[in-house]
């Protein structure tokens, strides 16, 4: 703030010394004190209120670019709908038409003939292979300290 170097403040004791008077000094000192720190804790709370300002206004400016940026994504993809509704329509009609234009010139279909089908003989059902499951894979081995922790000794095994 403002730059007072020990010997002014001196030389503003001694004045203050003389105007004042030693009766009155003390007071007056203290008043001085309680008046600085008010306006000390007035600056800071003005620049707190600025920078709270700040912030606001930053997000406002935030908040401002992404309803824009939602609302251009929005339209993109509204024209890309319109696009692809219009492509459907056309196509649908396309459709309509050719359907149109063959039931126009369709031929009327007999019905199906029926095909007697030879008779074969009783048909046996297949069976199907069972698989032991709980006999352990013959083809992998077990290390001798997993057969002890399975509760499997040797002697049953065989």
């Amino acid at each position: 703030m403002f730059e007072i170097g020990f010997t002014e403040l001196i030389v503003i004791g001694v004045v203050a010394l003389l105007v004042i008077g030693p009766e009155r000094l003390p007071k007056v000192a203290r008043m001085a004190g309680h008046l600085y720190g008010r306006l000390q804790r007035y600056v800071s709370s003005v620049k707190s209120d600025i920078s709270q300002e700040i912030q606001l206004d930053e997000i406002r400016r935030a908040g401002q670019n992404f309803k824009q940026s939602i609302e251009s994504t929005v339209s993109g993809v509204e024209q890309q709908a319109t696009v692809v509704d219009d492509y459907l329509r056309g196509e649908i009609e396309q459709v309509e038409k050719g359907t149109a234009a063959l039931a126009a010139t369709a031929v009327a279909v007999p019905p199906p003939v029926k095909v007697p089908t030879a008779k074969l003989g009783p048909v046996e059902p297949v069976l199907q292979q069972s698989l032991p499951l709980d006999e352990p894979d013959q083809n992998t081995a077990l290390p001798r300290d997993a057969e002890s922790a399975r509760g499997v000794t040797p002697e049953k095994t065989a």
